[in-house]
């Protein structure tokens, strides 16, 4: 059993260690874009005339530091939630701020949904656009491309439950390597035409959006590729610092993008051919092998890494209450965010070989990408508004203008990819309705299910009393209700008390709270409190972040003053059956049949609390919502 940190999961490594670890983890996604983007938005254009590559090449670098460097990592990256960082994050530190704020959590999810369909799609478009230079290197293996990309993508899935602590040590010199190689190819086509310089400069994208015409906003949505992994700069922040990520951006990633980008539109001006993966053109013909070989690995490690991502964030929402509990496994001890997510994984791993499979190639599935990633950026934004006003107590003005250069930029990106809604993009927007219903859902239930068992409360004095005028014996040991309710009797323990007539000497009434920061050290968890002799109420707070261990959490109680074997410990939990009110105030009816589908089918609350099966005691019972 790995134990949980009492405080940061993670060591901080030096600025410089943590920026090569980060080029691994952060920088996957970003940093494989190359690979289809330019050659998406010149086949969306329709023209190699220079007055388009200019605008297209500027269109890219502009891009890149107007989301990038500006967006994530100049202002979203300076707002975390205690370290942390990402969607989810960030409306929990909003949430907080106010009881009720209805919007800013459907924003949050809903984003936090969509990040689903990014996970699905990332590995299928990166492997198949690396495979397709061996329709460059060798023809004769084009029927392959597709059957290969498959077996990569299950083998890539499969892997998944080992854990990837030790390839992870791999995962950033590997991409430097691959960086430093998107730079040397760039510079070896721009000294072919040295004039794709002077697409630096933002004049010439402008003046491509202004004289393009309809056909330059459609544009966009190729454009937009060369930014899809922007968000995980920010998401993945609680991982590496903000300072080793904004290193490594800064140093080596926006550098080398640049360079190859401009480098592609270099060989197009010179006049190399346009067919197949224009990236491959920037390398001699020798070297093409090694080199599909080395984007191959990167693909794999860009897919890993949002592979792992959406494992991480789905531990947030079961932890804030948004998903149904499902199986997560440490695989090292190493690392907190090396975490396995079973029922994640197939799922994801059906969806995406069956999105390759149906796609066929990686210009198909550019569509499904940019919606996916445009929207969640652009709730992001609208976060970062309330933030600045909120955290940074910015003036509405200067707020406004920051956020609305923000909105104008990914309103324009979302709109364009919209206009290939019919043409795959509704792929990650069904699949976020789906996770979004569940999210919806399960919270909508599980609620309903607190507010019923609260209901008539019974204080714990006046059931005590009760007992104790009933007869009711008192036999040895100590029992633990997990209870939603607080300072009065837990619910399972009236019903226990019912059908047995019996209570154990030492009671433990037990809650477990999820505050909405990210981690909570070991000594701010505990609430104590003796209602009665040997009756104890006790709150223990765990941070979105954290995983509650109840074994570890008794061994801290006892630690704490309250003395009892913890060997010998009862732990009783409810098993509830979920039926319709009949009263015409609960929910509806399809929402309750679903959640009751969801709840059969989570892990088992002490399986999720790491509980020994040997000393728990379920009780059943029906509740109707």
């Amino acid at each position: 059993m790995s134990q949980e940190p009492t405080s940061s999961p993670w060591k901080k490594p030096s600025t410089l260690v943590a920026g090569v670890g980060a080029l691994g983890v952060v920088f996957g996604d970003i940093g494989t874009s190359p690979l289809y983007t330019f050659k998406t938005v010149l086949d969306l254009t329709g023209s190699h005339s220079a007055q388009t590559i200019f605008g297209v090449i500027s269109l890219l670098v502009w891009t890149l530091i107007i989301v990038t460097t500006v967006k994530y990592a100049g202002f979203a990256m300076r707002i975390d939630n205690d370290g942390e960082g990402g969607i989810l994050a960030l409306m929990a530190l909003l949430g907080v701020k106010r009881h009720k704020r209805p919007a800013i959590v459907a924003v949050g999810l809903f984003g936090a949904a969509l990040i689903y369909g990014d996970g699905a799609i990332t590995p299928a478009i990166s492997v198949l656009s690396a495979l397709e230079g061996l329709n460059i290197a060798a023809p004769s293996l084009q029927p392959y491309v597709l059957p290969l990309t498959a077996v990569i993508l299950l083998g890539l899935f499969a892997l998944q439950p080992m854990g990837t602590a030790k390839i992870g040590r791999a995962f950033g010199p590997i991409m430097a390597i691959w960086f430093l190689t998107m730079a040397v190819l760039g510079v070896w086509g721009i000294v072919r035409h040295p004039g794709i310089l002077w697409a630096l400069n933002p004049y010439y994208a402008l003046a491509y959006l202004v004289h393009g015409g309809s056909g330059a906003f459609l544009v966009l949505g190729g454009v937009f590729l060369c930014v899809t992994g922007a968000e995980a700069l920010y998401a993945d922040m609680g991982h590496f610092g903000a300072g080793p990520i904004k290193l490594a951006w800064s140093a080596l990633v926006f550098p080398s993008l640049v360079l190859n980008y401009a480098g592609q539109g270099a060989i197009v001006l010179e006049g190399a051919p346009t067919e197949g993966n224009i990236f491959y053109h920037l390398c001699p013909p020798s070297l093409t092998l090694p080199l599909i070989i080395l984007a191959t690995i990167a693909t794999i490690i860009a897919s890993q890494s949002i592979i792992t991502g959406a494992f991480s964030m789905t531990r947030q929402a079961i932890q804030l209450g948004w998903m149904p509990r499902l199986r997560i496994r440490q695989t090292s001890g190493e690392g907190y965010g090396q975490i396995y997510v079973g029922g994640v994984n197939w799922i994801l791993m059906l969806v995406t070989i069956g999105l390759a499979l149906a796609f066929r190639k990686s210009d198909n599935l550019a569509g499904a990408y940019g919606i996916a990633v445009s929207a969640t950026m652009l709730m992001t934004t609208g976060l970062l508004f309330i933030a600045m006003r909120e955290i940074w107590k910015w003036n509405l003005a200067a707020s406004a203008a920051v956020a609305g250069l923000f909105f104008v930029v990914d309103a324009a990106f979302f709109s364009s990819n919209m206009m290939k809604l019919l043409e795959g993009g509704y792929v990650p927007l069904l699949l976020a309705a789906m996770v979004y219903l569940i999210m919806f859902v399960w919270h909508k239930g599980i609620k309903a299910v607190a507010n019923r068992l609260g209901e008539n409360p019974v204080p714990i004095d006046a059931f005590l009393s009760e007992m104790a005028e009933s007869g009711i014996c008192r036999v040895p040991g100590t029992a633990v209700f997990l209870t939603r309710a607080r300072a009065t009797t837990p619910p399972v323990m009236i019903w226990y008390v019912k059908h047995t007539h019996a209570l154990h000497e030492r009671v433990l009434a037990v809650t477990l709270d999820v505050a909405s920061t990210p981690y909570i050290v070991a000594k701010d968890r505990l609430t104590m409190e003796e209602l009665a002799p040997n009756f104890w109420s006790i709150t223990a707070s765990y941070g979105f972040m954290q995983k509650p261990d109840l074994p570890s959490l008794m061994s801290q109680i006892v630690a704490s003053g309250c003395s009892m074997d913890t060997h010998e410990l009862t732990y009783f939990t409810g098993m509830e059956k979920i039926v319709p009110r009949t009263d015409g105030r609960g929910l509806p009816r399809w929402i309750v049949s679903l959640f009751s589908v969801l709840l059969r089918n989570s892990t088992r609350l002490t399986d999720y609390l790491q509980v020994p099966p040997g000393q728990v005691v379920d009780i059943g019972r029906q509740v109707s919502i």
